[in-house]
């Protein structure tokens, strides 16, 4: 058995150097037909974003919210349920999180960052109970209404941002008044890294080990495998629906107060460049699995801090890095679309 598993895992190691190659000599001719140096381009990123400090210190920030909304995903996942609205979560988190800083202040700063936290977990959760329900009532798939509701957040962020929540002093630009520092996360070594990047760690080795080895996460996986035979098992299937959506939206919450409270200290509506669908794209290539998100978390991070620097470097529009995310989902696409053609 632990043979087995060394060569699945050697097999997906093979396919994701092999995607890594394949992806970066389509680039590469991508920006050679553009009048760029792919060498050089390549040798610039790899310097500036992982062998500088600070540049790696940056991808690693950026994997933060990568690793809770991939959860977020990830957890409906298991249960066979498509969670496409972690970025409405996300930004529901970052909602209610700021009510929590702005409304609790004069508490003890660990007492308040833990409230704050807790509020953008529960902001999320609240708003993925909405599809939560209508899948588990079989009203409405949940697809369709957590993609709906992506639509519906900023809208709802929009009113308090340009209504009562904003700030007077900063009239020409709608934003919040800035979080006191007892509703911060830290950030580390003067760096953009902070704490919530080691709790998208902490959540992601809690998920690794509940979701095989807990009798949670045998239940989720059984209503996810076959919703019929887990009522005929006892399971309250419905529970367990509702249950899965409002944990990933909870960590999905947690991606975006966590966000907040570390990197843009208030609540305005440019606070995501699309981290709920980076989540969802991140679990999509990893599958749900631990370590596969571990790995393409960094890589998206990389891939979406690799922007930046070609933007500097190269004088590329930064729309050059959606080149790259498309290519690397399109290997992937390749090898179940190949093994289709073949039945």
């Amino acid at each position: 058995m632990l043979s087995s598993w060394r060569a699945r895992l050697g097999w997906s190691a093979v396919r994701l150097l092999l995607t890594v190659v394949v992806v970066l000599g389509v680039f590469g001719l991508f920006l050679w037909g553009l009048g760029r140096d792919p060498i050089k381009a390549y040798q610039d990123t790899f310097r500036l974003n992982i062998l500088n400090p600070r540049g790696l210190a940056g991808v690693l920030a950026r994997m933060a919210p990568l690793l809770l909304t991939a959860l977020g995903v990830a957890i409906p996942f298991r249960a066979c349920l498509i969670n496409v609205g972690a970025e409405g979560q996300f930004m529901m988190g970052a909602l209610l999180g700021t009510w929590a800083a702005l409304n609790l202040e004069g508490l003890p700063m660990g007492l308040h960052l833990a409230l704050v936290l807790l509020a953008g977990m529960v902001g999320g959760a609240l708003w993925a109970a909405v599809p939560g329900v209508l899948r588990a009532r079989g009203w409405v798939n949940e697809t369709i209404t957590t993609l709906l509701l992506n639509y519906l957040a900023p809208l709802v962020v929009g009113y308090f941002v340009f209504g009562p929540w904003r700030a007077p002093e900063l009239a020409f630009y709608p934003q919040t008044a800035e979080y006191p520092a007892s509703a911060r996360l830290p950030l580390l070594f003067g760096t953009r890294l902070h704490l919530g990047f080691f709790l998208g760690l902490f959540f992601l080795l809690a998920y690794a080990y509940l979701i095989n080895r807990s009798r949670w996460g045998l239940e989720l996986r059984t209503v996810g495998g076959n919703a019929e035979a887990a009522r005929r098992l006892g399971l309250p299937v419905e529970r367990w629906i509702l249950a899965g959506m409002m944990l990933g939206g909870a960590l999905a919450g947690l991606a975006g107060v966590a966000e907040v409270a570390a990197i843009h200290t208030r609540l305005k509506l440019d606070i995501s460049p699309g981290y709920g669908f980076m989540g969802f794209l991140v679990n999509w290539l990893a599958f749900a699995n631990p370590l596969g998100i571990l790995i393409m978390a960094f890589l998206i991070a990389f891939i979406a801090s690799s922007g930046f620097t070609l933007q500097i470097t190269q004088r590329l529009p930064y729309a050059a890095v959606n080149v790259l995310m498309a290519l690397i989902l399109f290997t992937v696409l390749a090898k179940p679309l190949a093994q289709r053609g073949k039945r």
